[in-house]
């Protein structure tokens, strides 16, 4: 009977975890693997905790007989917690649970047992896995209790660096003495950073280190072989104790970025995907493997975000500056850390070859400035759209797979149409011979951004236009708009029983027939569309309905052509009175017919994408309904996993909690085969002190109170409000019409949610590191658009 209830570490290990939880089973572990040392001890297991727990804390006589036959008179012991959601890859629980040192005789042995569980129902423990969304019911507290050891040194060993992830370097933090302190934040420790055997930094915080170099070395080549045990780099607390380690504590690192496979040992760069689609979150499996399945360049997954391989552009130097420049055009702070990389010396050198794929455009001559190539390529793809669905229509199973494989493979042929790639890069390159010329000439700053105002055929700022139309319909009848104030998810079915419901309803459907495919995320095949979720739209147009007055989307739309119109004028004008400048003003006077030809195309494609993802989406949701008894679970599974019936629960739950852990993660803008994340910099010293600098993407300046949203569901606003937010891609574009300035964490200058600043005339600065963290929801801002910066006011 004692043995289900104690249980000596040296006979468990990591696969006992429901048993002893995650710091005894790791414990249990390490004494089986040679050359590592770990003080003596046992556990008592989750069933003494079930037997006690919740009747009362009172240890029963032969539970406490079985405990303290093993405890030797006058040593002194740890009594640790250790839960069963404890020290995993996807939480680590540090500092959650109590843990307790020196303790002595078998009296305060037991009581210091019942504390550490007790402690599983603190008020941070339960936070703790509320904000991990870990099932209460599920939980089970084990306790470790260890021998202590007398310790010249303590402390703590990272096998990876847990500031810029880098899998070579190791980082140890070492005091004299116990540790208790140094994991408490009450001293400062000795700093060793150690890659590939040699110690590259140090600090010293005392009179003596305290480790030697020897003893560092030592330290981390155990490290690595801990690591490479449990198969993911690890957090060690460690003690040096007669010449020797003793691991008192191992568990994953849960705050590292995970990396790419690769299929080989070479060194490789990543540039993130989602800072150039405008959405940095984790992705779902069928997610990122959709996206793989259809993009035009191979995509790497790691932590739920897709990555490309630039590894060979970068390291061939004749191709090294072009990759920089088109980088920098988007994201400054990209382009800085690809640099960053590129000076540490981390890339190969590559032979002068050419790259795979054809050049942008495919190699055809310059596009010619004329509308109705515009006209084609939308007809086109509208016609494409309506031969999808008519085409996916009934199938199912094996067949519904193999269309799909097609459709993916006629879904890249279309993206590739040297036409379409000539009239996005026509308009995106008019924007920047525009910004560089005027800038030389006249000295404007962005002159672009006013002259792209009410630019036609823009599929994403017609949406916004479109919301405030539907605004129009819901203003007129006041029943509607209180209905909507307190309605829920089914409120379209509820609608026509309000005075006025019928129209409003029609409107609503009206709008979601047009733009009922996007959402917020929306390359992420699983992200619930409007159409799917109608009511989170509600918040939106409200705003609308309340800031607005009726017709302001035309009137909106001729004001911006009009200050567009000026803008061309009033620089023609300037450039004439400058040497040549007939010449000068006829380049600018072709390159601005340029620009508003081919600007609003910019956002289309995106937009046919999100129309095809929405054919398959309900296609495989349709099937998915066939397969499993819920069937957003198929949302766990890749593409091919699920192509091929994968049902099983259990991967789906490990997917789950994976995705859990993947969502708390920082997406880095570049990220090396090593681990490390780069984030880069805009090395700006042309700022106000204080000032939050980011990318200036869309001129002007205002000022205004800053509304940090995080969900668009959530957003009320005021006429004058600054949005303040991680990223907005074009299903964000709703909002946009509401405010009157942007400030993201994420971004560059030609993707979607600048575009729409643009177009929309507002002031924005977008890439600012933690705005939504160092804005203050309701502070008063000031943003300069054009100089890419954000001063927060009194």
């Amino acid at each position: 009977m004692t043995e289900q209830y104690v249980v000596d570490l040296d006979q468990v290990d990591e696969t006992q975890v429901a048993l002893v939880g995650g710091k005894g089973a790791n414990l249990g572990a390490l004494t089986r693997l040679d050359g590592v040392d770990v003080p003596a001890g046992f556990c008592v297991t989750t069933h003494a905790f079930r037997r006690v727990v919740p009747p009362d804390l009172t240890i029963p006589d032969d539970l406490a007989a079985a405990i303290t036959s093993r405890i030797e008179p006058g040593a002194a012991y740890a009594v640790r917690s250790s839960a069963t959601a404890e020290d995993l890859p996807t939480a680590s629980f540090a500092g959650q649970h109590d843990s307790y040192l020196n303790i002595t005789g078998p009296a305060e042995i037991l009581k210091h047992i019942t504390r550490c569980w007790a402690s599983l129902f603190t008020g941070r423990a339960v936070a703790y896995r509320d904000h991990n969304t870990i099932d209460h019911g599920t939980v089970a507290m084990a306790v470790v209790v260890q021998k202590m050891v007398v310790p010249e040194a303590s402390g703590v060993l990272f096998t990876a660096d847990p500031l810029t992830g880098n899998r070579r370097t190791s980082s140890v933090e070492a005091v004299p003495g116990l540790g208790e302190d140094l994991v408490a934040g009450r001293v400062t420790p000795d700093l060793f950073t150690v890659r590939d055997d040699t110690i590259i930094t140090r600090t010293q915080a005392g009179d003596k280190p305290a480790l030697t170099d020897d003893q560092v070395r030592a330290l981390t080549h155990l490290g690595r072989r801990i690591e490479a045990h449990f198969g993911r780099p690890q957090d060690i607390e460690w003690c040096l104790a007669g010449g020797g380690f003793q691991i008192v504590q191992s568990r994953p690192i849960t705050t590292l970025f995970p990396t790419p496979e690769t299929p080989d040992q070479e060194p490789h760069v990543y540039v993130s995907v989602g800072h150039q689609q405008m959405m940095t979150d984790a992705m779902k499996p069928l997610g990122w493997s959709m996206w793989q399945r259809t993009a035009m360049a191979p995509m790497h997954e790691a932590g739920g975000r897709l990555f490309v391989d630039v590894t060979r552009a970068l390291g061939t130097p004749s191709k090294r500056d072009g990759l920089l420049e088109i980088m920098g055009k988007g994201d400054p702070a990209v382009a800085d850390a690809l640099r960053t990389v590129v000076d540490a010396g981390f890339v190969p050198a590559y032979p002068e070859v050419a790259l795979e794929g054809p050049p942008p455009g495919g190699g055809s001559p310059q596009i010619s400035t004329d509308p109705a190539i515009v006209e084609e390529l939308i007809a086109r793809s509208e016609a494409d759209i309506v031969a999808l669905r008519e085409a996916i229509a009934g199938k199912s199973g094996t067949a519904l797979f193999a269309f799909l494989l097609e459709a993916f493979e006629e879904h890249k042929r279309f993206l590739s149409d040297p036409l379409s790639i000539q009239a996005i890069m026509a308009g995106m390159g008019a924007t920047w011979w525009l910004n560089d010329k005027l800038a030389g000439w006249l000295g404007e700053t962005n002159a672009a951004d006013t002259l792209t105002l009410s630019a036609p055929g823009n599929i994403t700022s017609e949406m916004g236009l479109a919301l405030l139309d539907l605004a129009d319909v819901i203003r007129e009848f006041p029943q509607v708009v209180e209905f909507l104030g307190s309605a829920g998810d089914d409120f379209l079915e509820r609608l026509p029983a309000v005075a006025g419901g019928a129209e409003a309803r029609e409107a609503i459907e009206g709008y979601l027939d047009r733009y009922g495919m996007r959402c917020v995320g929306e390359i992420d095949i699983t992200r619930p569309r409007w159409s799917e979720r109608p009511a989170t739209l509600i918040p939106v147009i409200l705003d609308s309905v309340k800031n607005g007055e009726p017709g302001a989307a035309g009137r909106r739309f001729e004001q911006g052509r009009q200050r567009a119109s000026s803008k061309a004028h009033e620089v023609l004008e300037r450039l004439r009175a400058l040497p040549d400048g007939e010449s000068k003003a006829a380049e600018t006077s072709a390159m601005i017919e340029r620009l508003r030809t081919f600007i609003g195309y910019r956002e289309y494609p995106k937009y046919w994408i999100v129309c095809r993802y929405f054919v398959y989406k309900q296609a495989l949701l349709a099937e998915a309904a066939r397969v499993f008894a819920d069937p957003e679970d198929a949302f766990f599974l890749t593409f091919d996993e699920f192509h091929d019936v994968v049902r099983g629960r259990d991967l789906i739950l490990e997917r789950r909690d994976q995705f859990r852990t993947f969502e708390t993660l920082t997406t880095p803008r570049v990220l090396t085969s090593d681990g490390e994340a780069v984030m880069g910099s805009y090395r700006r010293d042309d700022v106000p002190d204080g000032a939050l600098v980011g990318l200036p993407v869309s001129a002007g300046t205002v000022e205004g109170r800053a509304r940090v949203v995080l969900d668009m569901a959530k957003a009320e606003l005021e006429a004058g409000d600054i949005l303040v937010t991680t990223y907005t891609d074009p299903s964000w574009t709703p909002v946009l019409v509401a405010v009157a300035g942007l400030v993201t964490e994420v971004g560059g200058l030609m993707t979607h949610g600048a575009v729409i600043a643009r177009e929309y005339g507002l002031p924005a600065v977008v890439g600012v590191e933690h705005a939504t963290r160092l804005i203050q929801d309701g502070q008063r801002i000031r943003v300069h658009g054009a100089g890419g910066y954000v001063e927060l006011l009194p």
